[in-house]
């Protein structure tokens, strides 16, 4: 890693040190998922829960408060992600109930089979649907769950400023493909909904907008800081434009 690549990820991470959420999200979305998981089930089972790709914790701490039965193992591979959902555990009297683990989501250090609920909230893109959907499967109890939000176009012709955007992630589909390719994949879709915008900017882009504004004062006339803060600005400029042709939708499934 060169010089530039460095400060690059120096200033990256001190743009995302510990925001409220690392994805669109909320409490009440994750309980909304959460209610289509446990709908007519004892949410005080003593449950194990699997949170992949958990970030600073926010749902993971949602979970353990709504599963006061559950233990909750929650990975991420950033380390300092982890000592966040720990100090957010620690708050919220959780922190006996939750295991962080350090691991990639391409190869799981975990159990097969000894799950009753897995959940990822922002982060299936990073091995593909597809993937996980095969991957997770044999993670899973039988009767068991799975909940994740990936990104979806909420219309036929998207604006091509959007389709720019998001060429990075070439797996985005639209909700009735999605839909269609889970249950291809031997799923049965449990429920799904789109989140509201809210999601997007209240716990993430609403907070993450502010650390920008207050780092270009830092890294004025700084040529490879300011291109990691304008990468982030045009990713929230683009939703705030184009945000009704495009949105993270909550998919809970069981295996077929």
């Amino acid at each position: 890693m060169d010089g530039d690549d460095r400060h690059q990820r120096t200033v990256f991470e001190e743009l995302h040190k510990d925001l409220p959420r690392e994805a669109p999200g909320s409490s009440a979305c994750t309980r909304r998922a959460l209610g289509l998981c446990v709908a007519g089930s004892d949410a005080t089972a003593s449950l194990q829960v699997l949170d992949l790709g958990c970030g600073p914790g926010a749902q993971t701490v949602d979970l353990a408060t709504e599963l006061p039965g559950a233990h909750i193992v929650a990975l991420d591979l950033h380390g300092p992600y982890l000592g966040e959902l720990r100090r957010r555990c620690r708050r919220a009297g959780v922190v006996e109930r939750v295991s962080a683990v350090q691991g990639d989501l391409a190869r799981l250090p975990l159990r097969r089979g000894g799950w009753d609920l897995i959940w990822c909230e922002g982060a299936a893109y990073i091995i593909g649907v597809a993937a996980a959907l095969d991957a997770w499967r044999g993670l899973l109890r039988p009767g068991g769950r799975l909940a994740f939000t990936d990104a979806v176009w909420l219309t036929n012709d998207p604006p091509a400023a959007a389709r720019a955007f998001w060429t990075e992630y070439p797996d985005m589909t639209d909700l009735d493909t999605r839909r269609a390719q889970i249950s291809a994949a031997g799923w049965r879709l449990l429920g799904d909904f789109v989140l509201p915008p809210e999601a997007w900017c209240d716990g993430y882009y609403e907070p993450l907008a502010a650390r920008i504004a207050r780092l270009r004062a830092r890294y004025a006339g700084d040529t490879v800081a300011e291109a990691v803060l304008d990468a982030h600005q045009i990713e929230i400029d683009t939703f705030r434009r184009y945000g009704d042709s495009y949105g993270y939708a909550f998919f809970v499934v069981a295996p077929g």
